[in-house]
């Protein structure tokens, strides 16, 4: 197998992400659903301002009124940041230099800085684990992807049935 040799050839494009105002057991659910670690927290404008995830759900668990809880209330500060040309194995050891199990590529469009992909433990893990290049195709800025066309629809249809409607 070939090995990936940049945080590009394994992060994921498109970011789980939430508002500030989001309550934490909507956040804690979709980490469930979807199998993630994290969602980057956006502010009103869409700038990532910070993260939540298992860590800060956890620590949040027990606190008076959990159901009053938002994104804000919990939330890492700040989006851990690393660079798509780093190599995996800097990357791996920054990100466990710095305690975080989750790490993002930042894009900056007409001023709005939001996250765009990242790169987790999770993907560090499945490279170990790979037999060859088929089981990360899904990995990394080559990966196939639905259009964004194709992404809307999808959703689209999901929340009409979630609604009950056809």
């Amino acid at each position: 197998m070939t090995t990936p040799a940049l945080v590009r050839d394994l992060m994921t494009v498109g970011v789980p992400t939430c508002k500030h105002d989001s309550p934490a057991k909507d956040i804690a659910h979709f980490l469930l659903e979807h199998h993630m670690e994290a969602m980057c927290v956006l502010d009103a404008e869409g700038h990532g301002i910070g993260v939540v995830g298992e860590q800060e759900l956890v620590a949040a668990y027990g606190r008076d009124n959990p159901d009053e809880l938002k994104a804000e209330d919990i939330m890492t500060e700040g989006v851990p940041e690393l660079n798509p040309d780093l190599p995996l194995t800097v990357a791996a050891q920054m990100m466990k230099d710095k305690g975080i199990r989750i790490a993002y590529m930042l894009h900056n469009s007409a001023g709005i800085i939001y996250p765009a992909a990242f790169i987790s433990y999770r993907h560090i893990l499945r490279h170990i684990a790979a037999k060859d290049e088929s089981d990360l195709k899904d990995l990394g800025l080559a990966a196939e992807r639905k259009s964004p066309l194709e992404q809307f629809i999808e959703r689209r249809d999901e929340a009409r049935r979630r609604a009950g409607m056809k």
